[in-house]
């Protein structure tokens, strides 16, 4: 009898070749650090142009940028490599117009630089006693320490795909807008943390709150003006209308936000930055801060509550029984076009919400930040499974896991292409996710 040979999983064959990948490239996360120096020797707009490794006993990089004063290098060397504890630690810095920075030099530029100190490899960690060696503990603590990063990033993205699975489970159509709601919301948060530093309130948590809040109701009104001027018009419509007007709004809000406010990237001050030591092995610490914990707290308070929202209220009863039968709803009284507009506002209050985190906890925000952002929250919501509130948190989380221990392991560069990749399976071998329930409309 003939047998057939075997055949090998597709995605095992993916998973082997990104793995003899890893070693490729720069760590990315070196490089951010890197480029977050640049404007202490340029201001204006600066643009990369390129970023390469060195060659050196320890990992290295350089990144050439064009400035208004022309084009200029700047090259950071670091303490580790991938896998090492002391990846994030800055151990020299040079650039082509002052060489080598002195130590005099390199203590000014890392105080001006406000990162914590384990990113920077402040004198106390240096000059203090040696080092302890690594311990059997350390490869455990190191694992423990990426589980509460990705808990962070794990908020972002469960927060974001909260509103797409909210307005696809009562109209069954996606709104690729929604993270362009969410750069709105980090933009909007960054200038308000700037405005309460130089009034001398940054450090208060009230205030902080009291800018979060506002942000939040501005751009749920932004969530409910979308509906009303644009999808209320195309709910009636059949085709591929509604996603490509939501195309056009996601460039409409690029384009406005970078006319309004150029395309420089936007760095408020840490909120809440006191580091807390967890455990530690003598030789690795598990650290977390403050701002992690209030981050934590304030999704989860915001889920609680959607979720008493969805399950205790007229709009909660009405928003499930849209998203069970339209035609339905309306023959009993259900306001069809008031629930999907409050969803609308939900949805967008929810993204200013991951703005709001992007902005205070990783900075760096510009008219750009939303594009990316977005398309993986979707994926979550996808994988999670869309239209489904709690597989919408789900996704969330396990996309956190899967980009932050991908980042610590391996090559960072690549974790967007296993961010998608991870969608592109879930859509060929489970299209309803993890939590989603294959239904028709009116069913």
């Amino acid at each position: 009898m003939h047998r057939r040979p075997p055949r090998l999983f597709p995605p095992f064959l993916l998973l082997v070749v990104a793995l003899l990948l890893t070693g490729c490239g720069v760590d990315g996360d070196q490089a951010a650090l890197c480029r977050k120096l640049i404007p202490a020797f340029d201001s204006g707009p600066v643009t990369i142009l390129d970023t390469e490794a060195l060659t050196g006993d320890e990992p290295a990089l350089r990144l050439t940028y064009r400035a208004e004063t022309g084009t200029r290098w700047i090259a950071c060397r670091f303490g580790g490599r991938f896998f090492d504890s002391r990846r994030h630690e800055l151990v020299a810095v040079a650039t082509d117009r002052m060489g080598r920075l002195r130590p005099m030099q390199f203590t000014m530029l890392r105080i001006w630089a406000g990162l914590p100190a384990a990113r920077l490899g402040l004198p106390p960690e240096s000059s203090g006693p040696e080092r302890a060696a690594p311990t059997d503990w350390a490869p455990l603590l190191f694992f423990l320490q990426q589980v509460i990063n990705a808990a962070t990033v794990a908020c972002v993205y469960g927060l974001l795909a909260l509103g797409y699975t909210l307005v696809y489970g009562i109209l069954g159509q996606i709104n690729l807008a929604m993270g362009e709601l969410t750069m709105i919301g980090a933009m909007l948060t960054a200038m308000g943390a700037a405005a309460l530093g130089m009034a001398g309130l940054g450090s208060l948590p009230v205030a902080v709150l009291g800018v979060f809040a506002t942000v939040m109701a501005f751009t749920a009104v932004q969530g409910w003006t979308m509906d009303r001027l644009v999808f209320r018009r195309l709910r009636r419509t059949h085709n591929h209308t509604p996603l490509i007007a939501a195309v056009g709004l996601s460039i409409a809000y690029q384009e406005g936000m970078r006319l309004l406010h150029g395309a420089r990237d936007w760095w408020p001050a840490p909120f809440l930055a006191d580091r807390h030591e967890l455990v530690s092995d003598g030789a690795f610490t598990v650290t977390a801060l403050t701002s992690q914990a209030v981050i934590l707290l304030m999704t989860g308070g915001l889920y609680a509550l959607l979720w008493a929202i969805m399950q205790r209220t007229a709009y909660g009863r009405a928003h499930r029984a849209c998203a069970d039968d339209v035609g339905a709803a309306e023959l009993v009284g259900v306001d069809v076009d008031r629930t999907v507009a409050t969803t609308f506002a939900v949805g967008g209050a929810l993204a200013a919400a991951a703005g709001a985190v992007i902005a205070l906890y990783y900075g760096g925000v510009n008219f750009y930040t939303g594009y990316l952002i977005g398309f993986k929250a979707l994926a979550a919501a996808v994988v999670g499974g869309i239209g489904s509130v709690p597989g919408a948190m789900l996704g969330g989380a396990l996309l956190g896991l899967v980009e932050t221990f991908w980042s610590a392991y391996f090559a960072i560069a690549y974790k967007d292409i296993v961010a998608f990749g991870l969608l592109t399976l879930f859509l060929i071998y489970r299209p309803d996710g993890l939590m989603g329930r294959r239904r028709g409309r009116g069913d």
